[in-house]
């Protein structure tokens, strides 16, 4: 329990209907008392009023009141004293008890106050048991036993009830710890999705229509040489427009979620034909494809094979120099391998670089349980990527 709480000692409404009810059968007992001629009407008229200011009290003072607070020590001084007033005009309303020690445990803001506010509490009764029964020669051993078991009950039932209460306090704390970390995770899942989602659309993006933007660059460039030169232009143009349309269609296969266009019309042998003619065709380097497929490959192995394809292609264009290129595929024994070799200037392929091409397609590779190893050898430069043929799977 705390030294001092905000929240309410008695918020539920279960509480007032339980005052009412002690309150009831107090004036109920006063009144059989009255009625069998062991009372007055005066005990009768002090025990209604009586009730009628506590419930008052109640409902203006303690219900308002949070424990450990002064409102609710002002409200357990004013129940033990109706307690011993109500005794002391009618020994049968001690029954009052029943409201008052409950009270008292939620009232008070730690155990060792609840228990010794208990115990006076159980001394005040007693002592209006003495006004009330003190003619009496046996009152003072039937009182004592009556205050003892009731002050023993309460302490009982507090500490029980406390426990209770506080370890319902723990799992309520420890299910808030745990929703709060269900949602950061879900708050981190989705952050991942996003970043993984973010990282997908770059590689989509700079295998796709940035390398057809590029070539599409450098035959604009080329036009304009032939044109300056005098010469014809016709069969670059076409290849120019053949270029657009191409980046047109992936960026509509890419808004659409659509499989890549490349490999719509057959499998990846198809396509990898399909590039190595357009590349001759826009370059002039010879390119040679060798492609067995013992195995059926699954889509995700097939894109991954051709943007490696692709991005070898693209780097051969831009910094090679190269006069052939081949591009071999093989695929057997739960692994497809493809390999691309030109016979360029060469380069370093640990060497920094501020491109997003090689390290895309370790990453896409990657997340196929694959490898992508580059050897820079000037003259017999080689890219060979290897992914499982079951990657999806």
């Amino acid at each position: 329990m705390n030294q001092v709480s905000d929240r309410r000692a008695v918020p539920s409404r279960w509480w007032a209907v339980a005052l009412v009810a002690v309150a009831l059968a107090c004036c109920v007992v006063t009144a059989i008392e009255f009625a069998s001629g062991a009372g007055s009407a005066l005990d009768v008229a002090l025990v209604v009023a009586g009730v009628i200011a506590y419930v008052l009290f109640f409902a203006l003072v303690t219900r308002p009141a949070a424990e450990g607070s002064a409102r609710a020590w002002a409200s357990v001084v004013v129940t033990v004293t109706a307690a011993g007033a109500l005794t002391a005009v009618e020994a049968g309303n001690a029954l009052f008890q029943f409201w008052m020690y409950p009270l008292i445990w939620v009232l008070t803001a730690t155990i060792p106050a609840a228990v010794i506010t208990s115990a006076v509490a159980a001394v005040v009764v007693f002592a209006g048991f003495a006004v009330s029964m003190g003619s009496d020669p046996e009152w003072a051993a039937d009182a004592a036993l009556t205050q003892a078991i009731s002050f023993g009950v309460s302490v009982v039932l507090g500490l029980w009830i406390t426990n209770i209460y506080q370890y319902a306090e723990e799992r309520e704390r420890l299910l808030a710890e745990l929703t709060a970390a269900q949602d950061e995770v879900a708050a981190l899942h989705r952050h991942a999705g996003v970043t993984s989602e973010r990282e997908r659309l770059s590689r989509e993006l700079h295998d796709t229509i940035a390398q057809s933007l590029a070539g599409t660059v450098l035959l604009a460039q080329r036009a304009r040489r032939e044109a300056a030169g005098g010469g014809a232009v016709d069969d670059t143009l076409a290849l120019l427009e053949e270029s657009a349309r191409s980046a047109l269609a992936e960026t509509r296969a890419l808004v659409a979620g659509n499989a890549p266009i490349e490999l719509r019309g057959g499998g990846v042998i198809d396509a990898l034909q399909a590039l190595a003619d357009r590349f001759a065709r826009e370059t002039g380097t010879h390119v040679d494809v060798d492609a067995a497929v013992a195995i059926p490959l699954d889509r995700e192995s097939e894109v991954a094979l051709l943007r490696c394809a692709q991005e070898a292609l693209a780097n051969v264009r831009a910094h090679a120099g190269a006069r052939s290129v081949r591009l071999s595929l093989r695929a057997g024994e739960g692994w497809a391998e493809l390999r691309v070799r030109d016979d360029g200037r060469g380069f370093d392929p640990d060497a920094p670089s501020a491109g997003f091409g090689l390290s895309g397609l370790r990453a896409r590779v990657g997340l196929l349980g694959g490898d992508l190893v580059v050897d820079g050898t000037p003259g017999a430069t080689t890219l060979l990527a290897r992914v499982p043929a079951g990657a999806s799977a």
